[in-house]
């Protein structure tokens, strides 16, 4: 009983019993003052919705329903939650959801100092969780050179001509976001850039973040010379007379990126900030953090930003976004949770990298690399596993999900039964039968729709047109088999924007297609709303928390631009309005 509905049921008494005379009047009189004088103290900070918990705590009886600091009402929600799928209105407490129904059945919990927001019919769904993104790194190539995009080379070559112009004598010129796909598929040169770069290195990362370019300077002071042989897990592209090219893949990247001066903690600290608010105008309230780490990297990178920038933010009450960091396995605060450890087991399609059964249709001898040893990664798997951390492996060519789906079930099998909820990071192509491994083995299926528009035009030349039309981003097939699909980005590799990847994996169209790539592996709106919220929240052991607007769970949830449901399953088409944490605004 709420204190409003108290106050009436004490008047009626107080009534009734001078009717009838049962209490002398001096004694109903006292009641009568003891309860206005309540009341009078009550009214002064009734508009201060933290009193309500204060005062709660004080009184001498137990208020059944307690009282919301926000409903939100009037709207078209979508709760992610199976037992009750659409509501018009949610009753918000301390951050937390109280109550999720129709708006009458909110009543008991609204008081006089409960705000009430009327969305005007708008659709509202579960804050958006990013299954895979790198944020920091993400927040750094804001400020850099960014070549995603770009058409032309150019159009290339004049973004570098221009941060050349602005960079002092001897800085780093760093970028990344190309694709030279959208060019007509030749990889760009060293040369292409010596010419107006002879002051500065040089160092800019293919889209994929598993292929670099670095200039002629770069190149020499990192000692990389035709007598260089390729490291583990790694290739130096060369020219014809085998001289290197400029280009570095996967693990050769490191000859590089040792030189390049560490961004400072105070660079880190403002990189953070700025993609955290990046994220909540794209509606994302959680990310899962993979960190700064890449093949032939050292993890000291992530654990440097876990202990300078995340613990930093946190304690400095600075957080915007939930953060989920692989690495460990449990909460630091409401803000900041270690979820496990990453491997990866290859590259990628754009690179060449990425492993297939069989070779690369423009590269017969090319079967892709396997960036770390089948041994070593079934050993790291079966050690973190028995420790009760929760493991995620990159694998995009089909060899490599095959390989980490083989080694998920050894594992499983010799450390017995437990709810390890092993995920593949990206699982972009697979053999036939593999979609069913997922299913049977419960494994995760963390994938980026978006991926597919970059890469729908390189899979049919590099794969051929059987493989790339029938084994490639499989997300009905997967979701069919009974497989965990948690949608996310990869940002900075495409942009964080989970509406427009939700419409990807809606309509599965790429740039400049009329029909879409493979349409039997559409999936709905629903299903991809499911793979934003709730199954990407299971997908790292938070889904008691996030994931669905349900009574107990945090108040994270976004408005969108659209007020027709039936649109929006249809088209998917919409826009953030505004994103809530803990039913506080966060933007705008």
């Amino acid at each position: 009983m709420d204190l409003e509905t108290l106050w009436r049921a004490s008047a009626r008494e107080r009534e009734r019993e001078r009717a009838q005379s049962f209490l002398p009047m001096d004694i109903s009189a006292v009641i009568s003052t003891i309860i206005v004088l309540v009341l009078a103290v009550l009214s002064l900070p009734l508009l201060n919705t933290s009193y309500w918990s204060n005062i709660r705590s004080l009184l001498p009886f137990t208020i059944v329903s307690p009282l919301a600091d926000l409903v939100v009402k009037n709207a078209t929600i979508y709760t992610s939650d199976a037992s009750l799928p659409f509501a018009d209105s949610m009753a918000i407490r301390s951050g937390r959801i109280l109550r999720v129904g129709s708006y009458s059945s909110l009543q008991d919990l609204v008081h006089y100092g409960t705000e009430e927001l009327d969305v005007g019919g708008k659709v509202v769904v579960p804050g958006f969780i990013d299954s895979h993104v790198h944020l920091i790194p993400g927040g750094l190539q804001m400020v850099r050179v960014e070549l995603r995009g770009v058409s032309q080379k150019d159009e290339f070559v004049r973004r570098i001509k221009e941060a050349a112009r602005n960079s002092k004598h001897g800085c780093w010129i760093l970028g990344g976001g190309w694709n030279n796909d959208l060019w007509g598929g030749a990889l760009p040169l060293a040369s292409w850039i010596d010419e107006i770069t002879p002051d500065n290195p040089v160092w800019l990362t293919r889209m994929d973040g598993h292929m670099g370019l670095a200039n002629s300077l770069a190149l020499k002071a990192a000692g990389v010379t035709k007598s260089s042989e390729d490291p583990n897990g790694g290739t130096i592209i060369r020219n014809s007379a085998g001289e290197p090219s400029g280009l570095l893949i996967d693990s050769a990247m490191e000859l590089i990126l040792a030189l390049i001066p560490e961004a400072s903690v105070d660079e880190r600290r403002v990189a953070l900030l700025r993609a955290s608010r990046y994220a909540l105008t794209r509606g994302v309230t959680t990310v899962i953090d993979f960190g700064r780490y890449f093949p032939g990297a050292s993890m000291e990178s992530s654990w440097e930003d876990l202990s300078d920038v995340f613990q930093w933010a946190d304690s400095s009450r600075k957080m915007m976004i939930r953060d989920l960091i692989r690495k460990g396995g449990a909460s630091m605060s409401e803000w900041i949770h270690y979820g496990g450890v990453k491997a990866f087991a290859d590259g990628s399609l754009g690179s060449g990298s990425a492993l297939f059964h069989e070779p690369y249709a423009d590269e017969p001898q090319n079967h892709g690399l396997c960036v770390m040893e089948s041994d070593v990664l079934l050993n790291m798997t079966a050690a973190a596993d028995k420790s009760g951390l929760q493991v995620a492996v990159h694998a995009i060519g089909d060899k490599a999900n095959d390989l980490v789906l083989d080694i998920y079930e050894s594992v499983a099998s010799t450390n017995g039964v437990r709810d390890r909820r092993f995920r593949i990071e990206h699982a972009q192509h697979l053999a036939p039968g593999a979609a069913a491994h997922f299913g049977q083995q419960r494994v995760v299926a963390s994938v980026q729709p978006d991926h597919l528009l970059d890469d729908a035009d390189s899979a049919f030349k590099k794969l051929g047109e059987e493989r790339a039309q029938h084994g490639s981003y499989l997300f009905r097939s997967l979701q069919e088999n009974k497989a965990r699909l948690a949608f996310g980005s990869d940002w900075p590799v495409v942009d964080v924007n989970p509406l427009g990847s939700i419409r990807t994996a809606m309509k599965r169209i790429p740039p400049g297609w009329e029909n879409a790539w493979n349409p039997s592996e559409r999936v709905t709106l629903v299903e991809a709303l499911d793979a934003y919220t709730i199954s990407a929240a299971y997908a790292c052991f938070l889904d008691k928390h996030l994931g669905s607007l349900s009574p107990g769970k945090l108040a994270d949830f976004v408005i969108l631009s659209t007020d027709s449901w039936d649109e929006f399953a249809a088209e998917g088409s919409a826009s953030v309005i505004a994103t809530y944490l803990g039913g506080a605004k966060a933007y705008p």
